[in-house]
């Protein structure tokens, strides 16, 4: 414990007594706090919310041993370095393609691929045990999945997220490897003979995929603590070990640096809100959502690096959608062209019919042309407003009715004689 060590450091005694001299007022709890904030600043390179949680922890440890800190005296006379925060350049797909190639262990490039392809935490993806994945009884048309323990998620609440058929391949290799036959040789006790002998791990469904001994209760915080240096040798042998500035025991490249690749790349896709759901981060509006499995569908091929076949595969098939697409375009342009040639032609038909038809109006003596009258000169005839008719001619015959007389019948008789 750190604190222990600066105790004995500052003080020669050991933390027992630092408590019994505090409860006789001999220390002011304040000052030593302040000092160990003095000696973190001086003697321990890291973050500065590590660095904070760290003079918390020790002031509860304090209170709770019956040491009396007043948190307004405790904001007054323990200072805190300023938080610093710099920026951090996601890492890009090139990158990690050269990681992937460079990693000599199995172990390790399993472990990375796993980050890289579905943004997992560091814990989260060493918490994973066998029962955990689901990458055998899969639907045929569903991605394998992998569950996520509660105890290890950012919100504490048990999820699950997509695996990349590249993560699962070599999830594949790495557990044929890991649980291959091999051969073990011993000494006999009572004999003294060497014995060798070929055996099997057996595969518990409780343990750790990444675990190399089998243990009843394994903890994912010891694989990191044997991961992370082999990560490390890792960048510094292919040329990608550099430290950040200012900070030269932190590399610019860290595990945590791939979850960031993948909140980016789904994002820079138009996906922000899926990528909340992938990652783990509460209030996503994916939650409940059903077309997860479409949208993972779509970003897998930027979440794939070393499966040369299904990229090539899958440009194929987005090239030929594209030429496709572009036939149609060209196609829908030609027939857009002609519509608008028709009814170029049909304005064109009807102005000429309109003309015609006025013409033929203004010619008729008895129609006569209607102007706006312009207010401002009464001289102007103004503008054509239209065209005034003439009345509608009623066509019935208009006639009086006689009755015919005795000298008409007998002249009619005669005028029907002589035409006879």
């Amino acid at each position: 414990m750190i604190f222990e060590k600066f105790v004995y450091k500052k003080y020669g005694i050991n933390i027992d007594k630092l408590i019994q001299q505090l409860k006789n007022k001999k220390f002011d709890p304040y000052d030593i706090l302040n000092d160990f904030c003095i000696f973190l600043h001086n003697n321990c390179n890291i973050g500065s919310i590590t660095f904070r949680d760290k003079i918390i922890t020790v002031k509860t440890f304090l209170e709770y041993n019956d040491i009396e800190i007043s948190p307004r005296k405790f904001k007054l006379k323990v200072i805190f370095p300023k938080t610093v925060f710099r920026h951090k350049e996601a890492i890009n797909k090139e990158d990690i393609i050269k990681i992937l190639n460079g990693c000599s262990d199995l172990r390790i490039k399993t472990y990375v691929m796993l980050l890289a392809s579905i943004g997992l935490s560091v814990t989260e993806a060493l918490s994973t045990r066998l029962k955990d994945l689901d990458i055998i009884a899969t639907k045929s048309n569903e991605p394998a999945k992998l569950t996520i323990r509660g105890e290890y998620t950012k919100t504490k609440v048990d999820r699950y997220v997509f695996l990349t058929k590249e993560a699962v391949e070599q999830i594949k290799i790495w557990l044929d490897y890991k649980y291959r036959k091999r051969r073990i040789c011993y000494t006999d006790k009572e004999t003294g003979k060497t014995i060798t002998e070929y055996r099997t791990p057996e595969k518990k469904q409780n343990e750790l995929m990444f675990s190399l001994n089998q243990t009843d209760n394994p903890r994912p915080e010891v694989l990191y603590g044997n991961l992370a240096p082999i990560f490390s040798n890792t960048l510094d042998r292919i040329g990608m070990g550099n430290r950040e500035d200012g900070n030269e025991t932190r590399r610019e490249i860290t595990l945590h640096s791939f979850r960031r690749f993948v909140k980016t790349t789904i994002s820079d896709l138009g996906y922000a809100d899926y990528s909340e759901w992938f990652i783990g981060h509460s209030g996503s509006t994916y939650w409940r959502k059903k077309d997860k499995v479409a949208i993972f569908k779509k970003i897998e091929p930027y979440l794939t690096f070393l499966n040369v076949p299904q990229l090539e595969r899958q440009g194929a098939d987005l090239q030929t959608k594209i030429e496709e697409l572009q036939d149609i375009n060209q196609l829908l342009r030609y027939k857009q062209n002609e519509k608008e040639e028709q009814i170029k032609k049909l304005e064109e038909s009807v102005a000429f019919l309109a003309d015609r038809f006025n013409a033929f109006l203004t010619s008729q003596p008895s129609n006569t042309i209607l102007y706006d009258i312009n207010e401002n000169n009464n001289t102007s005839p103004g503008i054509v407003k239209g065209i005034q008719l003439k009345p509608e001619i009623n066509n019935k015959a208009v006639a009086e009715i006689a009755i015919p007389s005795s000298n008409s019948s007998s002249t009619s008789s005669r005028s029907n004689n002589k035409k006879k």
